[in-house]
């Protein structure tokens, strides 16, 4: 199994000794967003680790450059020789090589499995919610790191003071985003459960019933021992409303007067937030966080009540906090451009929700209130198109220039009446703006172009390939010229 330089990365693996037997971890899929950061954990606690995906891709370099085997393509006998093989929900029952392992009798496990094995023999931490939940992995990662906990964390997003989504610490706290989508966080026993808030997202998983999916969130919390802490956000009227069937501790949060950490005095200066947190038998603290948005500073409080209940110092939280550096695609700045006798700021952001679009929208409004909102829109999912359509006009509608790029589909079949154009004609419709469709994502630059003036915020949004875009039009330096013959 290899030797350990690291009397700490020993005393991990001799936690659970039958993890000796394993002789090579294999990820169908390595590249996804919540699969590599478990290869990379693994892979640093010495095992031996493969993993195969469609494409070479900055991940899948990551990781074979730490010594995993990368295979490009699925193919059998990738998983020859595999003691176990990971993979995710985006993992088809087709698929040669989940074939292949089944066939051959080698364990098949989903990557929830994994992560509750790495979380068994520590002190879990698990941020769940149908919003915000790499941002607070990554807040609670930053001030345990700022406190000198050296945790191990595994996030959905690129933690940017890392440089990474995942890492093996050596103390015995782990900070994990818990994923709601396919309800695989039920394998997960944390210490302590963050929820962010519950909305209406992912209801093919629960057969379109959103009771089904609240009372998933109870079971989630009560995988909780008797003694762990359940920390909710009691803003959100969904989780208020579960408080009194959770048979465990219970923290609150929120701007709500009876919170038990309180946020008050929220304002916004640009990209930073300030705000007064308040919590009891503690002093109140004066919070300058790096990051813009209400929501983010519910984020933050999140992460402040979670690291209150362990002791963390109240000056590492300010330091993590007024430092914090953000998460990759969350209000991601790529950049101020010259244009005009001004310039151009330009924002890629992963919101792909109704909720998560009108939040950071009004980040956008409050932080930048004398500049023109640009949007560059991706719709993710016909099925979320279709669910929430009229949710989507509601918010699309209240930015000044509206771009919309057809439906990104996630291996969904298109649904006729749930696309970029059919939502295009219902905004334009409503008559406050007149969005402009473009169907082909290579005309985009062009397009924007022809609306672009100086003094513009430009948001590229959602959860598919339009992060291509903003890196394409940051590469152009968001020149007119170079996008109109691009």
């Amino acid at each position: 199994m290899g030797k350990f330089d690291n009397p700490q990365l020993e005393k991990i693996r001799t936690m659970v000794p039958e993890m000796r037997r394993v002789k090579r971890i294999h990820f169908v899929g390595i590249g996804g967003a919540g699969m590599c950061g478990i290869a990379e954990v693994l892979a640093n606690e010495g095992y031996e680790v493969s993993g195969s995906d469609l494409a070479v891709s900055a991940v899948t370099e990551r990781l074979s450059a730490m010594g995993v085997n990368i295979f490009i393509g699925h193919q059998p006998d990738n998983v020859v020789g595999a003691s176990v093989v990971v993979i995710s929900t985006a993992i088809q029952k087709e698929n040669p090589e989940l074939a292949a392992a089944k066939a051959a009798r080698i364990p098949v496990v989903r990557r929830a499995e994994m992560l509750a094995e790495l979380m068994r023999y520590r002190h879990g931490i698990a941020i769940a919610g149908t919003h915000g939940k790499t941002t607070t992995t990554a807040l609670t990662t930053q001030i345990y790191s700022e406190a000198g906990l050296d945790p191990t964390f595994v996030n959905g997003g690129l933690v940017k003071s890392a440089g990474t989504n995942a890492r093996l610490g050596c103390s015995r706290y782990l900070i994990a985003e818990a994923d709601e989508s396919d309800a695989s966080f039920l394998h997960l026993q944390p210490m302590v459960a963050i929820v962010t808030n519950i909305e209406a997202d992912h209801m093919d998983t629960y057969g379109g019933d959103f009771n089904t999916l609240k009372q998933t969130f109870i079971d989630f919390l009560h995988n909780l021992p008797f003694y762990g802490q359940a920390v909710l956000c009691i803003d959100d009227p969904i989780v208020r409303e579960l408080i009194p069937s959770i048979g465990r501790q219970v923290i609150t949060y929120g701007f709500a007067d009876d919170a038990d950490v309180r946020l008050t005095n929220y304002r916004q200066q640009g990209q930073t937030g300030l705000f007064t947190i308040t919590r009891k038998d503690r002093p109140a603290l004066d919070i300058q966080l790096n990051i813009p948005g209400r929501h983010n500073a519910l984020n933050a409080a999140a992460a402040v009540a979670v690291a209150t209940e362990d002791g963390v110092d109240d000056q590492a939280i300010l330091r993590a906090l007024a430092s914090f550096e953000g998460t990759g695609r969350r209000f991601d700045h790529q950049g101020a451009f010259p244009v005009g006798d001004g310039e151009v700021m330009l924002v890629d952001d992963y919101g792909h929700h109704p909720t998560e679009v009108d939040v950071t929208v009004k980040a956008a409004r409050d932080g930048w209130p004398d500049k023109r909102l640009v949007m560059i829109f991706q719709p993710h999912r016909y099925s979320r198109t279709r669910d929430l359509y009229d949710d989507f006009a509601n918010v699309l509608e209240k930015v000044d220039v509206l771009l919309m790029l057809d439906v990104y589909s996630a291996g969904e079949a298109p649904i006729a009446g749930a696309d970029g154009r059919s939502l295009c004609r219902t905004i334009r419709g409503r008559g406050k703006i007149d969005p402009i469709f473009v169907p082909d994502a290579n005309a985009l630059p062009a397009a924007l172009a022809a609306v672009m003036a100086e003094g513009d915020l430009i948001l590229t949004q959602g959860a598919g390939d339009i992060t291509k875009v903003a890196k394409k039009l940051a590469a152009m330096k968001l020149d007119k010229s170079a996008m109109e013959s691009a």
